[in-house]
């Protein structure tokens, strides 16, 4: 059986892994061994942060709706209990978005709330 050489499998291997440790500080871009350790580190911490960016998304929202119901006296638990009672179906993030762009349209969307509660 003849023999088989695997330059060019590792040399792909090799290939890919740089590729994708493109854009790394020092030596994790260039040497093989320390791009493949920071490679596997990089997508551990994208995997747990996919997770975590909808929290901090959620707390964001959160701190947006509140800081601009307070400037109308009311509170945050108090402006999503009154939500609810107007029949008002709005997701927190059209809710932080409206605040956060539009503060016509969220004063008119407090009176409700108010007018509910």
């Amino acid at each position: 059986m003849a023999r088989v050489k695997r330059g060019t499998t590792s040399h792909a291997r090799h290939k890919k892994v740089l590729e994708q440790s493109k854009g790394f500080r020092g030596r994790t871009s260039t040497t093989v061994r320390a791009a493949r350790e920071r490679l596997e580190k990089s997508l551990q911490y994208a995997y747990r942060d996919r997770r975590t960016k909808k929290r901090d998304f959620r707390a964001l929202w959160i701190q947006r709706i509140n800081a601009a119901v307070r400037e109308h006296g009311l509170t945050y638990s108090r402006f999503i209990d009154g939500l609810k009672k107007a029949g008002i179906e709005m997701d927190r993030k059209v809710l932080a978005a409206i605040a956060y762009d539009d503060a016509e349209s969220f004063a008119e969307i407090v009176k409700k709330v108010q007018a509910a509660l």
